[in-house]
């Protein structure tokens, strides 16, 4: 079952890998800012795993680790927007994914405060691209699209964790964990 789970998920994400991040995200602001998350397999497998990771944790952290990644990003994407280099923002990226996961498939349940940073960090430097990749004008409305679509995305890893967790198999969630910190290893040497 669990090697199941983890090939029709990998399979799933196939198709956005080839999506990433091109051209016009669909003409108005807040389309472009729908379709930049899910555009793309680096944002759509992190935002996941945020979701799975919640799931695994259970408590405060089901709401507070989604709040807290698009809580951040809306920050990061301001400074995006407004020409603030971060450095290293698509490393970050990458490595969101594979720690993500990580923490995800080991079912980690790390003090909220601690979790939250996790998530704010890594949700800081998704939102620098979105704001970097913006369109020029219609900002707060590209950034409600790109703030909906995360929280969607947060909600599906959150909604499919915690299904397998009432299945009684939370196996399965971990392991669609580990198959996200797989594909971002990938995403990384590819």
């Amino acid at each position: 079952m669990k090697k199941l789970a983890f090939i029709l998920g990998a399979a799933a994400l196939l198709p956005q890998v080839a999506l990433a991040h091109v051209g016009d995200h669909g003409g108005s602001p807040f389309m472009s800012g729908v379709m930049h998350p899910v555009g793309g397999a680096d944002h759509v497998l992190a935002m996941v795993a945020v979701g799975l990771w919640a799931a695994v944790t259970g408590g405060r952290a089901l709401l507070a680790l989604p709040l807290a990644f698009v809580g951040a990003m809306l920050a990061g994407g301001a400074l995006g927007a407004m020409g603030v280099g971060l450095p290293g923002v698509e490393p970050m990226i990458l490595a969101s994914i594979v720690l993500l996961g990580v923490l995800a498939a080991l079912a980690w349940r790390a003090p909220l405060a601690l979790g939250v940073a996790i998530v704010a960090a890594f949700g800081l430097f998704h939102g620098h691209a979105h704001g970097t990749e913006g369109p020029a004008s219609g900002l707060l409305i590209y950034a409600a699209g790109f703030a909906l679509a995360t929280m969607a995305l947060h909600l599906a890893g959150l909604g499919l964790g915690l299904a397998l967790n009432a299945l009684s198999a939370r196996g399965v969630t971990r392991a669609f964990g580990a198959g996200t910190a797989i594909a971002g290893l990938a995403l990384a040497f590819a």
